[in-house]
C-alpha cells in the first residue's frame, strides 16, 4: 500500500479517525476533560467522536469502493476543507458548528 496515494490516504486516514473515535468513547481521550488522559487540553466530546467515526468509515468506504478517479478530487476537496477550518480555528473563533476546535 503506497500511503502517499489517495486510496493510502483515505485508507490511514480513516483507520485513524475511528481510532480517535474508539478512544473518544471509551475514555482516553474524551468525553469530557476529566477523562481524557491529556485532562482539558485534549479531548473529543461525544460529537467530534461521531464526526470521527462518521468521516472515518466514510473515507475506508471511499478507499475500497470509489475509483481512483473519483478518490483524488474527494482527497483534494477534504484537505481543502481541513485548511479552511484550521484557518478559521486561527483567525475567528475555536468553536465550529458547536464543536471546539
Amino acid at each position: 500500500m503506497d500511503v502517499f496515494s489517495p486510496k493510502g490516504f483515505l485508507q490511514v486516514g480513516g483507520g485513524v479517525l475511528v481510532l480517535i473515535a474508539i478512544l473518544g468513547y471509551v475514555g482516553v481521550i474524551g468525553p469530557a476533560p476529566e477523562s481524557s488522559i491529556f485532562g482539558a487540553f485534549w479531548f473529543f466530546d461525544n460529537v467530534e467522536n461521531i464526526a470521527h467515526l462518521v468521516l472515518g468509515i466514510v473515507a475506508l468506504g471511499a478507499a475500497m469502493w470509489l475509483g481512483s478517479d473519483m478518490q483524488k478530487p474527494l482527497v483534494i476537496v477534504v484537505g481543502a476543507i481541513a485548511v479552511l477550518v484550521g484557518l478559521w480555528s486561527l483567525v475567528v473563533s475555536t468553536e465550529l458548528f458547536g464543536a471546539g476546535l
